[in-house]
């Protein structure tokens, strides 16, 4: 399969892709989290083949990438723990799930047809850009096939989803290397859909409580009990490799990678997808992971592990 056209960020490569889009197309983009696969969430058969790039099932919602908070009000209703977050951590990592307005005009793929929307306000400058260009809302899952290893390098998109988009945006290496964390704001609560840099206790210094956990169904992107996967099985919380093991290491645990060699989670963190890409990539047949601590963003880092292991 041919691969994706591949232009570094700047003003011809913004513009084409926003041609692109406008012609109910998708094309990969970097964020500060991950690299995204961008289409109009208010366009229907552009949001259909997002699904279809990825081969990611319709229950599975998507988030909508906007420039500001006040681009976020005119599709949902913020109460004040929404308000809140969003003025304290946008833009950023972090993804609000709230009540869809019903005149948001955004297609009913997009929200897998619950009464609410993921929407993220991102900090990179190549996706805001490109909020800019095109002057629409934007979906935008991770840009790999679904539930494999999130893209963190333009190389990962095209590795992964070869043939099936026309366009990468290619801006280096993402920043944060986890997705956004995700929390739903309904009904005077907040709640933990999916962990990710924006950690629990940074949560509960704005709004003055834990959030709580997610329910049973599925209500946000990454909740699928399998997910962020290699092709190759993995094993967790090893101090050691057996001999047909890839050890990716963390602090004391020295492997054929690390996570990070000084025990630092935030490298951690923005290093995770990278060694996964390149385990699967290595000539061992499984792939083991040291034990990472699972206190502040080490939570969002077991959780990414714990998917990829099922």
């Amino acid at each position: 399969m041919p691969t994706p056209r591949c232009l570094p960020y700047g003003p011809d490569a913004v513009a084409e892709a926003a041609r692109r889009i406008a012609d109910g197309q998708c094309v990969a983009v970097p964020t500060e989290t991950v690299y995204g696969l961008a289409a109009d969430a208010t366009h229907a058969q552009a949001v259909a083949s997002i699904y279809a790039a990825k081969g990611r099932p319709s229950f599975n919602p998507l988030i909508v990438h906007l420039p500001d908070r006040a681009a976020a009000e005119a599709l949902a209703h913020f109460d004040e723990n929404a308000g809140r977050l969003a003025d304290a951590f946008w833009p950023g990592p972090l993804t609000l799930v709230l009540p869809l307005r019903e005149d948001s005009g955004i297609a009913s793929l997009v929200t897998a047809g619950l009464s609410t929307i993921a929407l993220r306000v991102p900090a990179h400058r190549a996706m805001q850009a490109l909020l800019a260009a095109t002057g629409r809302p934007l979906a935008a899952p991770s840009a790999n096939a679904s539930g494999g290893i999130s893209p963190t390098r333009a190389e990962h998109v095209a590795a992964s989803l070869k043939g099936r988009i026309p366009l990468v945006i290619e801006d280096g290496p993402t920043e944060r290397g986890l997705e956004s964390t995700i929390l739903a704001c309904t009904d005077g609560t907040v709640r933990l859909l999916r962990p990710g840099p924006i950690t629990a206790e940074q949560v509960a210094a704005i709004t003055g409580v834990m959030p709580g956990p997610a329910g049973s169904g599925i209500e946000a992107p990454g909740q699928l009990a399998s997910h962020y996967a290699p092709g190759k099985p993995v094993r967790l919380d090893a101090t050691a490799a057996d001999a047909d093991e890839w050890l990716i290491g963390f602090g004391p645990v020295r492997g054929d990678d690390t996570l990070s060699a000084a025990g630092n989670l935030t490298e951690a963190a923005a290093r995770l997808f990278d060694c996964l890409h390149r385990a699967d990539a290595a000539p061992k047949a499984r792939i083991a992971v040291a034990p990472v601590p699972r206190d502040g963003l080490g939570a969002a880092i077991n959780d990414r592990l714990a998917r990829a292991a099922v």
